[in-house]
């Protein structure tokens, strides 16, 4: 344990490239609030007047100061400590808004005190982090083992689940971040192509319609055992050609099979189904004399091949399920909007309406901006949340390309210095703290950000320090004091 001496504040213990960059962000994101708020017309205008965002985010911003000389005076070992004390309280907090939360924008995650809110997700990532890096860093745990691997996982995705239930999506998926500190500490590659490939197959099941797309995985996986294993296999090419053509020509083709079988195609959920028969018929043609003929290795490679193929077509049918039969119609289009940017034109006054002013915004700036106060549509509120989710519009159209820069310079400068953190750690648990706080920023920056400009659906989350939050600053506060405490006493662990 650390002594009280070590314990004591001393300014020059902390690494103060990070607290400069911190406090850069946090007094960028105020002026960009007061920016969207300041009335020229109003008599009076207050930076201590809490009746307003920027009175309320000033106060929050020196709540925050105080908070990070409080961590500083703590004792450095507290947070390993109590790392899993304060993940379960964490925890425990979060079901409790789908009782007794307030309702915003559809999600429930919210506890009201008065005039103040409080979103316990935050809380959660912190305990999170806290909570990912005291396992890790016990003795015995390693990645390799399945009992490792499952009690990792579990610690990030129970409270992703609960989040969800609470339908605010966007800070659910953020926990998925985690998955990145899992590869920093040796989680096998191969975890990361599944990941991934799942990722795919979602999106391709949300960008067309699953029989063609799992059509298109059986021609690959005919294709690799024709080529493998026929030997004779110039009758075998042309029946793989014969379904490729008929596989596009299905539209055309299909009124006429249905007509012969007698079936009404509106009855069937997915009529265009029957177009993976010959497909299937080719693949059992091809695979199961071979995989009768082959030695034990062989089989079990092929029924590895066969495993994927399924799952994967099974995952394209179920993202193309849960979008249209779980998420809200809202959601729906804005997932639609995204994977097909052209169509938003057609839906600027209903789901498309933030991005399209979210782009425009950003695209008016120019180089240098509009200027301080002078972003007309910033100033006359044309895109939604504009303090919170899209207050990078603010600075786009303001500040200009310039300014853009600037902040994802800073951004990419924090994170930077985030890993340089991390690597000079002693303790296991400092540098696993550390990489967990850098994964929770990477998400919300990047995904933030892309999302204003269409590279992301639109799912809802803050951008670290600039975004109007009284519980995102409180919590990215409290993820950076804990890193710059952990840090100063590194030579300690």
């Amino acid at each position: 344990m650390a002594t009280a001496k070590q314990s004591a504040f001393q300014f020059g213990e902390l690494d103060k490239i990070t607290v400069w960059l911190y406090i850069a962000l946090v007094f960028i994101g105020l002026g960009m609030i007061f920016s969207v708020n300041y009335d020229p017309a109003a008599d009076t205008f207050s930076f201590l007047d809490l009746k307003n965002n920027v009175g309320k985010q000033l106060f929050f911003v020196v709540l925050c100061f105080v908070m990070l000389f409080v961590i500083s005076m703590t004792d450095w070992a507290f947070w390993r400590t109590y790392a899993l004390i304060i993940y379960i309280i964490s925890l425990v907090i979060l079901p409790g808004t789908l009782i007794f939360g307030r309702e915003v924008n559809g999600a429930y995650a919210w506890y009201q005190f008065g005039g103040f809110s409080f979103q316990p997700s935050e809380l959660a990532k912190f305990g999170t982090c806290l909570a990912m890096s005291g396992y890790l860093s016990s003795t015995g745990v390693n990645l390799n083992d399945w009992r490792s691997r499952i009690i990792a996982i579990g610690i990030f995705l129970l409270p992703a689940v609960i989040i969800l239930a609470q339908k605010d999506t966007g800070s659910a998926l953020v926990f998925f971040s985690f998955a990145l500190v899992l590869y920093r500490e040796g989680l096998a590659p191969g975890w990361y192509v599944i990941g991934f490939g799942t990722a795919t197959c979602a999106i391709l099941g949300l960008a067309a319609y699953p029989p063609y797309v799992v059509a298109g995985f059986f021609m690959i996986f005919n294709f690799y055992l024709i080529s493998r294993f026929r030997e004779k296999n110039r009758p075998w090419w042309i029946a793989w050609v014969i379904t490729v053509v008929l596989t596009f020509a299905w539209s055309s083709v299909s009124p006429w099979v249905f007509q012969m079988a007698k079936v009404d195609p509106a009855k069937l959920s997915y009529p265009d189904l029957v177009l993976l028969a010959p497909h299937v018929l080719l693949l059992l043609s091809a695979f199961l004399p071979n995989y009768l003929r082959k030695n034990a290795m062989i089989q079990r490679g092929l029924l590895t091949k066969l495993l994927f193929l399924v799952l994967a077509g099974g995952l394209v049918f179920a993202a193309n399920f849960a979008n249209n039969k779980l998420l809200a119609p809202y959601q729906q289009q804005r997932i639609k909007i995204w994977l097909n940017p052209s169509e938003a034109a057609s839906d600027a006054r209903g789901s498309a309406y933030n991005l399209l002013h979210s782009k425009m915004a950003i695209g008016s700036g120019g180089f240098i901006g509009k200027g301080t106060l002078k972003g007309n549509m910033t100033r006359l509120n044309y895109v939604p949340e504009q303090t919170t989710d899209f207050i990078f519009c603010t600075v786009g159209e303001e500040q200009g390309f310039v300014g853009a820069v600037l902040v994802i310079g800073l951004f990419t400068a924090l994170l930077y210095r985030i890993t340089v953190l991390a690597e000079r750690q002693r303790s296991n648990f400092s540098r696993i703290y550390a990489y967990c706080v850098a994964g929770i920023l990477f998400i919300h920056f990047i995904v933030n950000i892309g999302m204003t400009m269409g590279l992301f659906p639109i799912i809802g989350i803050p951008l670290p320090f600039l975004s109007y939050g009284r519980s995102s600053l409180l919590g990215f506060t409290l993820m950076i004091g804990v890193l710059l405490k952990l840090d100063s006493n590194r030579n300690l662990a």
